[in-house]
């Protein structure tokens, strides 16, 4: 009988042990399935001897970020951050474990639209009446300020990818904040020299042949010619290096 309890209580053990192993290696296999999912995502394997750049912004950057490889392939080794860059404030407190240890020639960068965007406090999209927006415009530029200063000590060639234009009817957000974010984007962009790729005049001229209706996300076609200029001023950068 005792060694029959012993045995059981072993067993619970071991169970029980092997619990926060069970959801530990679930919630791993999450992320897995969600970078298996977006192809952005997906942390590729560098070609020896090719430069390295990275492509940090939100889910528009990651719509971008597949054809900017193909367009680069050969000629560059294309990155970018394991999740949705989001705001500001995210890449203030993450920028470091993006850049990871190793030489960067070329970052492309963008924040905007998780800034402008409205929320509740609870951090969910809401309508603009019932909520506030996420970073307000001044904090955005004193966080964009930090973000280019710590990006300069990289040595890389810097580009910034002014904010794509938010639609009338886009849920949460309003019509023409992106311009007025990028008015202050640009004037953080001069300062310390930073070259500016006008995704949002690109854009703006086209919008009803990219753009989804009502969204501020793209078509495959859309995020195809964003990835068209985007490479071509990744290869600019690349060839003054």
């Amino acid at each position: 009988m005792t060694s029959t309890r012993t045995m059981l209580l072993v067993s619970l053990a071991v169970l029980l042990a092997a619990g926060p192993a069970r959801v530990f290696a679930a919630e791993a296999g999450k992320a897995k399935a969600a970078r298996r999912a977006n192809p952005a995502l997906e942390q590729i394997e560098d070609v020896p001897g090719l430069p390295r750049v990275l492509l940090i912004g939100d889910s528009i950057s990651m719509g971008y970020t597949p054809p900017v490889r193909e367009l680069l392939k050969g000629k560059a080794n294309v990155r970018h951050p394991p999740v949705n860059c989001g705001p500001t404030t995210l890449g203030v407190a993450q920028l470091d474990a993006w850049l990871g240890e190793k030489k960067w020639d070329v970052i492309h960068f963008n924040f905007g639209l998780h800034d402008l965007k409205y929320i509740n406090d609870k951090g969910a999209l809401v309508a603009v009446a019932d909520g506030h927006q996420q970073v307000p415009i001044d904090q955005y530029r004193k966080n964009l300020e930090e973000i280019v200063t710590r990006l300069k000590k990289t040595g890389a060639a810097l580009i910034w990818a002014s904010t794509t234009p938010v639609p009338e009817g886009a849920a949460g957000r309003v019509k023409g904040d992106a311009a007025r974010y990028n008015a202050v984007a640009a004037e953080v962009m001069k300062k310390h020299g930073v070259t500016v790729n006008d995704l949002y005049g690109f854009a703006l001229e086209r919008l009803d042949k990219i753009q989804q209706p009502k969204n501020v996300h793209f078509t495959p076609e859309g995020s195809k010619a964003l990835a068209e200029l985007v490479t071509k001023h990744v290869l600019k950068a690349l060839e003054t290096r």
